[in-house]
């Protein structure tokens, strides 16, 4: 009874659970980047990869985190997730890849494969496959790799005549690159048309090229077979993470060649619950969205940047919107360089090295250009001043 006793008289001392003692002091919120000595940065730029394209929307950040405490099954998800994709974009199927370059990779091999789980076993030695992807001279580009990973040979066309004699029975695949549509003689719907009339699969690469939101199933009610998106950019969903739609026995085909199928071509291109989830939810996020009210605020955040730079002697702006990739209004900004002694390159560095540190659009042919989708509620003005003041000379 005694150490009864004591022990119910040492309980009085403990507070109750919820009271105001037992509340533990909520944890100092960690700067990562801070104590990594990284400097983050105002993304007047656009969605770069090098620049880690966009932040994430936070019904996807909560999705992920919904995934990250749960064990699952992952191929139940692939499927699952990949299903609902398909009914909101109207594709016979699609898939989530990690990233864009990975929907390349994943598409192609798809192409030469099939379910010929011998083959699948055996790339890149493409031996007794289909291993030509013929593709348009002007549509040669940097993730070219993404495809010849596969051990395929590209075959240049430039013409509609020389496309029709290239065809063959070791054709795997016709590539187009969405972006350099008006740069090619064989613009898409012909392109289509000449895959179907081959009995090809044509595949289109518009990574970048959402918004608009039309352009989501646009490529696919158009004939192409594959199309990959990714996901990190204008859909905002998980930077590694991108979208393969298209044919269903070519996704199925896809997802053969990937993860977590062991000894695949695909293998280490992973995608995890976590990604899959973000993806799909970043999809529904961006169709659900008031993309005329986005647009109007992209206006109006050009308005604020360019009014503040209105009053300099020789500075002009413009609006422009470009034509494919990247869709959105961005803004012009030239000037006299000997007027205002300062150059275009001079200005980039000092925003980019200024505090806060501003990224602006590369690449500018004259001036700097400034992309306003990326920037935070509030940082036009941040950006606003910080161009002027450069045009100052401060």
């Amino acid at each position: 009874m005694p150490n009864r006793r004591r022990f119910l008289q040492g309980l009085s001392t403990v507070p109750l659970l919820g009271g105001t003692a037992a509340v533990a002091a909520s944890p100092a919120r960690r700067d990562y980047f801070q104590e990594l000595g990284v400097k983050p940065f105002i993304n007047a730029a656009g969605t770069y990869t090098t620049l880690t394209a966009s932040l994430m929307h936070p019904e996807v950040v909560q999705a992920i985190e919904f995934a990250s405490k749960r064990f699952v099954r992952l191929q139940e998800v692939h499927d699952a997730v990949g299903k609902r994709i398909a009914s909101l974009v109207g594709s016979e199927a699609a898939m989530v890849s990690a990233g864009a370059a990975s929907a390349l990779t994943l598409g192609t091999a798809a192409c030469m494969t099939g379910s010929n789980r011998e083959f699948i076993l055996r790339l890149p030695d493409s031996t007794g496959m289909k291993n030509e992807v013929v593709v348009q001279k002007s549509h040669r580009y940097g993730y070219d790799r993404a495809v010849r990973n596969c051990g395929t040979r590209f075959v240049e066309v430039e013409t509609r005549e020389e496309l029709e004699r290239a065809v063959n029975d070791r054709t795997a695949m016709m590539l187009f690159f969405n972006a350099n549509d008006k740069v090619g003689k064989i613009k898409a719907a012909e392109f289509v048309e000449l895959g179907k009339k081959h009995k090809v699969p044509t595949f289109t690469d518009a990574a970048a090229d959402v918004p608009p939101v039309e352009n989501l199933s646009k490529y696919i009610k158009m004939g192409f077979d594959l199309v990959t998106f990714s996901g990190g950019k204008g859909i905002r969903g998980p930077q590694s993470a991108g979208l393969l739609l298209g044919r269903r026995d070519l996704i199925e085909a896809a997802r053969l060649n990937g993860p977590p199928n062991s000894d695949t071509i695909g293998r280490g291109m992973k995608v995890n619950k976590e990604e899959l989830l973000g993806m799909m939810v970043a999809v529904e996020v961006f169709l659900k969205k008031d993309h005329q009210a986005e647009w109007r605020d992209w206006e109006r955040r050009i308005k604020v940047i360019a009014d503040s730079v209105a009053s300099r002697k020789s500075v002009k702006t413009e609006t422009f919107v470009p034509e494919i990739s990247n869709s959105v209004p961005h803004l012009r900004i030239t000037w006299d360089e000997a007027a205002l002694n300062v150059t275009a390159l001079e200005a980039v560095r000092k925003l980019r090295e200024g505090d806060p540190s501003i990224e602006l659009r590369p690449g500018a042919a004259t001036g700097v250009e400034v992309a306003v989708w990326m920037l935070e509620p509030g940082e036009e003005r941040t950006v606003a001043k910080r161009i002027r003041e450069v045009l100052k000379g401060v």
